[in-house]
């Protein structure tokens, strides 16, 4: 364990804004417009993945042509616009704010790494787009989550290396990726994150001072 953090890491859906159910009606919208069968666990599958990969999900071995594809994907994220458009920094989820505070208190540098391609927008509408020192999206980065390209693209940003700074993610494929680029990873949240090095309901659980503390910093 290197002897300075340096920096946070935070995916964006899930982890500093709960904007997965306003994904997932998005989803299921343009799915029973198209004819196309939403699975049970369709929401949990959306988690932490890119657009493209969560029509690959939806279709389900079907295949379609590529402007079709593309068409589909501009509906949806037609209808999700609508939604992120009323989003205020009441919609911050809890203990956000406070972390942000602990750490820019400590001299550390913060960013984004999130599949969404709406995610300068998101943090603009929280109140966020300023306090981050770089933000990666789907819009700058091909490979997506689960391949740990965004969050390598956020560390250059910054100019810290992985072993420096700390990942959040609410995601399986988030935390898989997270690990494989080798940063150290708090999971938070129900979903399948137990391979974190961290598992917390939330961040409203942890301040950084016992993050640090518990991650060995």
């Amino acid at each position: 364990m290197p002897s300075t953090l340096r920096a946070l890491i935070f995916d964006l859906d899930g982890v500093i804004t709960d904007t997965v159910e306003l994904h997932f009606k998005s989803w299921v919208r343009l799915a029973e417009e198209v004819g196309l069968t939403t699975p049970l666990d369709f929401r949990d599958r959306l988690r932490g993945v890119s657009r493209r990969e969560t029509l690959r999900r939806l279709l389900d071995g079907q295949a379609i042509e590529e402007t079709q594809a593309q068409e589909w994907m501009r509906l949806k994220n037609m209808y999700y616009l609508a939604h992120i458009a009323y989003l205020t920094p009441a919609d911050l989820l809890p203990g956000v704010l406070a972390l942000l505070d602990d750490a820019q208190a400590d001299g550390l540098k913060l960013a984004v790494a999130s599949s969404s391609m709406n995610a300068k927008f998101v943090l603009k509408q929280l109140g966020l787009f300023e306090r981050m020192d770089a933000i990666a999206d789907a819009t700058m980065i091909p490979r997506t989550k689960p391949e740990p390209d965004l969050f390598i693209w956020a560390a250059g940003r910054l100019g810290v290396l992985p072993d420096e700074a700390i990942v959040f993610e609410d995601a399986e494929d988030g935390v898989r990726a997270a690990l494989n680029a080798g940063f150290q990873v708090v999971g938070l949240g129900p979903a399948n994150v137990g391979a974190a090095h961290l598992v917390l309901p939330g961040l409203d659980a942890i301040r950084l001072a016992e993050l640090r503390a518990r991650l060995g910093w």
